[in-house]
């Protein structure tokens, strides 16, 4: 028997198509359910660190996704800005895959930017 996936249901991964990005709320948290160039999902916070715009509505490109509003663009994979103004990462959380589920754990933080306030 294998283990349930840990998280919360969010989406379909059939929801989400290459280059898009997707906005969910976990517990009033919103995530952004991302697919990079290369088809892989990943789920980080969705407001971008330099100001409160919802990175879900940039850009996707490589494993990147740009701001729209001041075109700070983060790594997908480690939450790390790599341009200005943004200079703090955004959160990046666990995602499983269970056939076409895709579960978020908003309590498991995979890098070094602050954790959300669920309280």
């Amino acid at each position: 028997m294998s283990e349930a996936p840990r998280g919360e249901l969010v989406c379909n991964a059939s929801d989400v198509q290459v280059n898009q990005a997707v906005r969910i709320l976990v517990d009033d948290y919103p995530v952004a359910i991302v697919r990079d160039s290369e088809g892989v999902l990943h789920a980080i916070g969705d407001t971008c660190s330099h100001a409160d715009v919802s990175l879900s509505e940039g850009d996707v490109e490589g494993s990147t996704i740009e701001c729209w509003g001041h075109g700070s663009q983060f790594d997908l994979r480690t939450g790390e800005p790599l341009s200005l103004p943004a200079f703090e990462p955004v959160p990046v959380f666990a995602l499983t895959l269970d056939g076409d589920s895709v579960y978020v754990d908003v309590t498991n933080v995979l890098n070094g930017a602050p954790a959300p306030d669920l309280n």
